[in-house]
């Protein structure tokens, strides 16, 4: 799953906890933080810990892994002169 929004990253770790059968108790008891901070993870809350957030996947056995997007070649206006010329020469009149 594409992960861009920390509602993304909610639904994450809400799924695999669902998966492994755990309660959101459980969870927060297994990285040291509140229940709450669990449903407010799982919601989306948008200004947790860095620290906490990788404590949490980690619980879940979920790895994180880093890529780039390639970058979309720039394209080059089109040269209309030089087609209109091309096509002049390819078909003379």
């Amino acid at each position: 799953m594409l992960i861009r929004t920390p509602t993304d990253l909610g639904a994450v770790i809400r799924e695999r906890r669902k998966e492994l059968d755990l309660d959101q108790a459980e969870l927060a008891k297994r990285i040291g933080v509140s229940r709450q901070w669990v449903i407010g993870i799982e919601r989306g809350r948008a200004r947790a810990e860095l620290g906490l957030l990788l404590r949490t996947l980690d619980a879940l056995d979920v790895r994180l892994s880093s890529a780039t997007r390639t970058p979309t070649p720039k394209t080059s206006a089109a040269d209309i002169d030089a087609i209109v010329a091309a096509a002049k020469k390819a078909h003379p009149r």
